[in-house]
C-alpha cells in the first residue's frame, strides 16, 4: 500500500490501513474453516470440566485433520498437550495463568478500560451487538470473556462478528506475552488466534509494551481511561463519562 499524504487526518490514515489488513472476502469453505478454527480455540480456552477432559483425544484427533496452517499448527501442539495431561493438573494449570493473573485474564474490556465505570458501559454495548444479531449469551459469562467473543466471532462471520477481537487485538498480545511469559501450553491458542486477525501496527506493539508496564486504570477519578487514550485502538468504543453531580442550592447543604 503506498504511502497516504500527511494531510489525511491520522485517525482515517489508520483506519485505512486497518480496512486493507482485513481478510478478504472469504469463500464458502474458508469461511467454514475459519468458523471451525474459532470454535475450536473457544472451546478449549474454555474451563477443563470432566466433560471437556474427557472430549481430550477426540479433540485432539480433529484438529490432527485441520489444514496445516500456522493456526492449526499451534492448536496440534496445545491439544497434544491437553490429551496427555491429568485432569487435576489441567484445573489447576487453568486457576493459576487466567484466575490468578491479571496480565492473562480472558475479559478483554478490563484491558482498555481496567476496574472503571467506562467498562460496565462497554460490556453493556457489547452485549447489545449480541442481541443485535439475535444471539443471547448464556452459561452466566460476561460478554466480554473470550471464549464468548470467539463464538460470536464464528457465528457472525469475518466482517461484523470479528470486530470485536480486531477491537481487543492490544489486549489479546498482552495475553498472549503473559503466557509466554509464564510458559503456559496455553499461549499456542492465543497465538492461533493472532494468525487470524490483522497484524499488529508499530503503534499497536507500542502500546502494548506500555500496557503491559503500565496495567490498566484501577480507579474511576482522575484518570485518562484507555478507551480514549492512547492504549486503544483508534475505533475502539469510549462510553461517555457520567456527568458530574449538579450543586445543590445553599440552603440544601
Amino acid at each position: 500500500m503506498s504511502p497516504l499524504p500527511a494531510t489525511v487526518p491520522a485517525i482515517v490514515r489508520t483506519r485505512l490501513r486497518a480496512a486493507v489488513r482485513r481478510p478478504s472476502r472469504l469463500s464458502p469453505r474458508e469461511a467454514e474453516d475459519r468458523a471451525l478454527l474459532l470454535r475450536l480455540i473457544s472451546l478449549l480456552l474454555q474451563y477443563p470440566d470432566a466433560e471437556l477432559v474427557s472430549a481430550g483425544d477426540e479433540l485432539a484427533d480433529r484438529i490432527r485433520t485441520l489444514a496445516p496452517t500456522p493456526a492449526g499448527r499451534h492448536l496440534t501442539v496445545f491439544a497434544d498437550w491437553f490429551a496427555a495431561e491429568e485432569p487435576e493438573a489441567l484445573e489447576r494449570h487453568y486457576v493459576e495463568v487466567f484466575d490468578l493473573r491479571r496480565r492473562s485474564s480472558l475479559y478483554l474490556t478490563y484491558y482498555l478500560h481496567g476496574d472503571t465505570r467506562r467498562r460496565g458501559m462497554a460490556l453493556l454495548t457489547l452485549a447489545r451487538r449480541y442481541q443485535a444479531t439475535g444471539w443471547d449469551v448464556d452459561g452466566g459469562e460476561l460478554p466480554d470473556h473470550l471464549p464468548v467473543v470467539l463464538e460470536f466471532a464464528a457465528l457472525a462471520g469475518s466482517g461484523p462478528g470479528e470486530a470485536p477481537l480486531r477491537r481487543h487485538r492490544r489486549g489479546l498480545d498482552l495475553i498472549h506475552r503473559a503466557l509466554e511469559a509464564a510458559e503456559s501450553p496455553y499461549q499456542h491458542l492465543l497465538a492461533a488466534l493472532l494468525t487470524l486477525l490483522p497484524p499488529p501496527t508499530d503503534a499497536d506493539e507500542q502500546a502494548v509494551a506500555r500496557l503491559a508496564a503500565e496495567g490498566p486504570p484501577d480507579e474511576d477519578v482522575g484518570l485518562d481511561p484507555y478507551g480514549a487514550g492512547e492504549f486503544a485502538p483508534p475505533d475502539a468504543f469510549v462510553p461517555p463519562l457520567p456527568a458530574p453531580p449538579a450543586s445543590r442550592p445553599e440552603g440544601l447543604r
